[in-house]
């Protein structure tokens, strides 16, 4: 695969077989603000790289420390990893910024911290404490500030491209500009009608959206043959008259690269931006499944290899990152995921008696905590 194409909806029609274009180095508009060019080639800073990595590195701790948390009876509900995902969330969230919308889904928890969630907000949702931004009323994943951009999952099968849609709708009414609204989806998602509607809605508005889809293969455990017969994702892309992108999606500098083009041309006015990027999940669809259905070559094969061990390898090779920080990073994060985790579990649990069951953000009580 090569890195970084894109398809524009007029290369689109020159080539209607497929519907891509051949892999261009700097497609649309240059990358935002936050990813000056180093010289590397990449357009990605070295600080930005960094950044990627070390919250990389949260997402992949705590969520094995939620794991742990989950077959020990101590979580409710379901607990669904986002590892071998990590850089392309990451990439996301780290392009958005304050003032704009992100409806992340089950495995962007890289993403979550990335765009301002905390590893103790997490933990007190998953574990249902009271001191919790959803205050032990829900779990896991469906949790968010909207007040602030940050939108509560409702569903990974499409939903959330209508509800961002929502979102850049309303700040449109308002006068607001320079806004920009993403999500993610799975490939299997990218089937659904609610996929289609939202998208075929951001199309014809030219809303700033972004969709990423995390082509990972299986649709928990359909594989891509069954799930769509086109050659490529991208070449949806041309069906609506938006803009394609292909991203690596475990390399994390060409995710940080190609998001932050896309997030870009999105914030500049050329409209909604698909991303696509090809990986492979290194877990089962949740911890109650054990992936059977992977095969090994799979699993050895380019798709395979861990993103977290390549954007190490990639800093270190590149002089951004130091084998002596790498561990002591790793170091740092375990020890604040333990600690907040034992601070997380003597607190208070939710007492329906109390309970007002008001609307958080009537109530003005979202972000409280």
């Amino acid at each position: 695969m090569s890195k970084g194409s894109v398809t524009s909806p007029r290369k689109a029609k020159e080539s209607p077989k497929t519907g891509i274009s051949p892999a261009s180095k700097t497609p649309g508009k240059s990358s935002s603000k936050s990813t000056g060019d180093t010289g590397t080639g990449a357009g990605v800073t070295r600080e930005l790289a960094r950044k990627g990595y070390r919250t990389m590195l949260e997402a992949r701790l705590l969520e094995e420390k939620l794991a742990a948390l989950y077959r020990s009876g101590k979580i409710v509900g379901g607990v669904f990893l986002g590892r071998g995902q990590e850089a392309l969330s990451v990439a996301l969230g780290l392009h958005l910024r304050r003032g704009d919308i992100y409806a992340p889904l089950i495995r962007d928890q890289a993403g979550r911290l990335a765009f301002g969630d905390t590893i103790l907000d997490t933990l007190r949702t998953y574990l249902g404490s009271i001191l919790g931004s959803m205050r032990g009323r829900d779990g896991n994943i469906h949790r968010g500030r909207p007040s602030e951009g940050y939108h509560a999952m409702i569903s990974h099968l499409g939903a959330m491209v209508s509800t961002v849609c929502g979102g850049l709708v309303a700040r449109r009414f308002r006068g607001e500009s320079g806004v920009v609204g993403a999500t993610c989806i799975g490939e299997g998602g990218t089937s659904t009608g609610s996929f289609h509607e939202g998208l075929n809605m951001a199309a014809v508005e030219k809303l700033p959206l972004v969709v990423v889809v995390a082509n990972n293969q299986f649709s928990y455990s359909t594989p891509n043959d069954r799930q769509f017969a086109c050659p490529d994702l991208t070449a949806r892309a041309a069906g609506y008259g938006i803009v394609g992108r292909r991203a690596v999606g475990n390399d994390l500098i060409d995710c940080l690269r190609v998001i932050g083009e896309a997030v870009a041309a999105a914030r500049s006015g050329e409209g909604p931006q698909l991303v696509v990027a090809d990986l492979l999940r290194l877990v089962g669809h949740g911890e109650h499944d054990d992936a059977s259905y992977i095969p090994e070559s799979l699993k050895k094969s380019e798709l395979g290899r861990d993103c977290l061990l390549l954007a190490r390898e990639s800093l270190i090779e590149k002089g951004w990152m130091t084998e002596e920080e790498a561990v002591a990073w790793r170091d740092a994060v375990a020890l604040e995921v333990e600690e907040t985790a034992s601070k997380v579990l003597r607190e208070p649990a939710p007492d329906p008696v109390d309970e007002d069951w008001n609307a958080f953000a009537s109530l003005g009580r979202e972000g409280e905590q």
